[in-house]
């Protein structure tokens, strides 16, 4: 563990210059005290590494030095190339370079772990999209990159979803996310975060104007907001309802996302239990798929939507099929 820990030291110092020694601690989740430990036996070790205190101090290699240690183990090897297989690149233009990437990082590995990284490589696929789910039309996020790493405002023509009539925007961008294979654009607008999905955007241009972010947010923040709000929407609707044992893997496949809480049914139930919440009250009609297999017990108020919708679907189906065109 010391040994990863001092490696990691001096890698961080490589490639970040002077660094704060609180920083180090947080980032290795060790104490202040066991950094400037650390340093010392770096320093015994013949390592130029040196401590300044003060304000602006922190801990720092001499100018010009360099290590040719990668600092590769063997698992972090098989992670880069597990990562090589999620498909990200593709919309990103990076196809190419990552394969080069790779097949640098591939000739600078340990001999010992070079054929584990390569079998890992044709062993480990990570596919993004959900089971059942649309397909995801190609975008262009070309421009989206370009806002983000020349970190210049974005004029959107947007379309949000149930409307036809695209807006326009004009929006700070912090960066792209990719969730389960659909592209985000995560940005302020007048100074308050947004989601965007690439998708439905129907013109994005890159305006000669600096981004104006707010001192301090990173990606991270404000993808972290956005995902709660997107999560944790206030008021909606909290059915109870049981399902059948034989439908429940597939209810757990279509409505897992809506489940509060996942029940432990045990091995000789017939029906399970469950509490779903929902945005609308309307949205209690994604049960009906699963007929009989399904039952809301509760509120009274989603058991007369749901009966609703079977006697609209029964009437529908009860007459004579109109003539085939």
């Amino acid at each position: 563990m010391k040994s990863d820990r001092l490696l990691s030291i001096l890698l961080l110092l490589q490639t970040r210059g002077r660094v704060p020694a609180h920083d180090l601690a947080e980032r290795l989740e060790v104490s202040v005290r066991t950094i400037y430990r650390d340093v010392e036996a770096l320093s015994a070790a013949g390592v130029p590494v040196y401590a300044e205190r003060g304000r602006h101090g922190g801990i720092a290699l001499l100018p010009g030095y360099r290590t040719d240690v990668t600092g590769l183990t063997a698992d972090e090897s098989r992670a880069l190339f597990i990562l090589a297989s999620q498909g990200a690149h593709r919309a990103l233009g990076l196809d190419a370079a990552l394969g080069s990437a790779l097949r640098k990082v591939m000739a600078a590995l340990p001999e010992p772990h070079r054929p584990g990284a390569e079998l890992t490589s044709r062993r480990i696929l990570v596919e993004s999209s959900r089971w059942m789910g649309p397909p995801h039309r190609e975008v262009d996020v070309s421009a989206l990159q370009d806002a983000v790493f020349t970190d210049r405002r974005l004029r959107l023509r947007y379309r949000h979803s149930g409307t036809d009539t695209a807006r326009t925007y004009t929006v700070d961008p912090y960066g792209l996310v990719s969730k389960a294979g659909v592209w985000y654009l995560i940005a302020d607008r007048r100074g308050v975060p947004r989601l965007f999905r690439a998708d439905r955007m129907q013109e994005a241009r890159v305006t000669d104007a600096p981004v104006r972010r707010r001192t301090g947010v990173e990606l991270a923040d404000v993808w972290a907001v956005l995902k709660r709000q997107v999560e944790e929407r206030p008021g909606g609707v909290e059915v109870v309802a049981r399902v059948h044992r034989g439908r429940y893997d597939l209810f757990l496949r279509m409505c897992g996302n809506s489940l509060l809480e996942h029940p432990d049914p045990g091995p000789d139930a017939e029906w399970v239990t469950v509490r779903l919440g929902f945005g609308v009250l309307a949205a209690v009609r994604t049960l009906l798929p699963f007929a009989d297999g399904l039952e809301v017990l509760a509120p009274p108020e989603a058991r007369a939507e749901l009966a609703r919708c079977a006697a609209a679907i029964t009437g529908l189906y009860a007459g004579t099929p109109p003539a085939q065109p």
